[in-house]
């Protein structure tokens, strides 16, 4: 089991960390065994979901690349659609050639209307578009001289330098599925299958929505297993990780104390946060993390926590009283 975490990239204005501060945790959480960090993507804010945005990941990873030593850095996730592939092919091979192929690409396909409205892509195609922009930085990672005929990218011997350090290619991560909060996420409920057979076809790890009970995971799973074998894919070869935002309550602490925190950077309320997010005692979350691995058949092979803020305190709670009670399946 690996553990990672979804760093607080909040942009907050004056108040938004500084590169010390975060080289500073990063350091201490590769001191304390966490694998991973990762990054959310948004351009805009998206109420009521969110309070604020987050910084631009690939600036940001840029950044930490030269503050960390051991980490993985990546996304978790990028809205890939959003993006230029050529060049996105490049920018991402660039920072992993830079980051020593410490990079882990964690992709989806979105879902903020206006975010797509401002970068000229309509909405209902992001998921096609998805599908075609992986395949293309796929194929430019691998290899020169590469011609791509789809239906909204097309190029004829193409070839980017420099290519990623890490071959074939950087792990891709792809988050998607069932979730109990298409409504606030300005989402009406619909056929998720599509995403699921993304995720089957062309994921090395899985990352479903962080709000999701394990009773969606466990449906899900079971389909895109179906899905990977159609295509005639092992689903064994396909990664799990469970994430979520987190915050720790100390013995006795009540629910209420964790408002002003969660507060800066989610639009959700506290009845919310208790149902869906991890926010309760240690072993409380460490109980909640098991029952996800257990509904992806124990098959998770890294937990991804989401701190809402850049202290050590809560880090060191994560480490030394969360992660040792969680049963793994292993």
């Amino acid at each position: 089991m690996r553990y990672g975490l979804r760093i607080p990239s909040f942009a907050l204005g004056p108040r938004t960390a500084t590169l010390d501060v975060m080289g500073r945790y990063l350091r201490r959480a590769e001191d304390l065994g966490f694998d991973c960090a990762v990054s959310i993507d948004h351009l805009l804010l998206t109420p009521p979901a969110y309070a604020c945005t987050w910084l631009e990941p690939l600036t940001l990873l840029s950044a930490l690349a030269g503050v960390t030593r051991t980490m993985k850095l990546g996304t978790m996730v990028l809205v890939l659609p959003l993006r230029n592939p050529v060049s996105f092919a490049k920018e991402w091979a660039t920072f992993d050639l830079l980051a020593g192929g410490r990079s882990i690409l964690g992709i989806g396909v979105g879902w903020h209307e206006e975010e797509f409205a401002l970068r000229g892509v309509p909405h209902r195609e992001r998921g096609r578009r998805m599908d075609e922009c992986i395949e293309i930085v796929r194929a430019l990672w691998a290899g020169d001289r590469v011609t791509y005929e789809g239906a909204f990218y097309r190029f004829r011997d193409l070839t980017i330098d420099p290519k990623p350090l890490q071959t074939p290619h950087p792990p891709i991560w792809i988050g998607g599925g069932t979730q109990p909060s298409e409504k606030i996420y300005a989402q009406t409920v619909g056929n998720i299958d599509p995403v699921l057979r993304r995720v089957a076809r062309y994921a090395d790890t899985w990352v479903p929505h962080s709000s999701s009970t394990p009773e969606m995971v466990r449906g899900d799973w079971d389909k895109v297993q179906r899905f990977a074998r159609e295509s005639g894919r092992d689903p064994g070869a396909i990664g799990r990780v469970y994430s979520n935002f987190v915050w720790v309550l100390k013995p006795g602490e009540r629910p209420e104390s964790a408002v002003p925190h969660f507060s800066v950077y989610s639009g959700m309320d506290l009845e919310y946060w208790r149902t869906y997010y991890l926010l309760g005692e240690a072993e409380e979350i460490a109980e909640r993390i098991s029952a996800r691995i257990k509904a992806l058949d124990g098959g998770v092979d890294t937990i991804v926590l989401n701190p809402l803020d850049w202290g050590l305190e809560q880090l060191e709670l994560l480490a030394a009283e969360v992660l040792p009670r969680v049963r793994t399946g292993a």
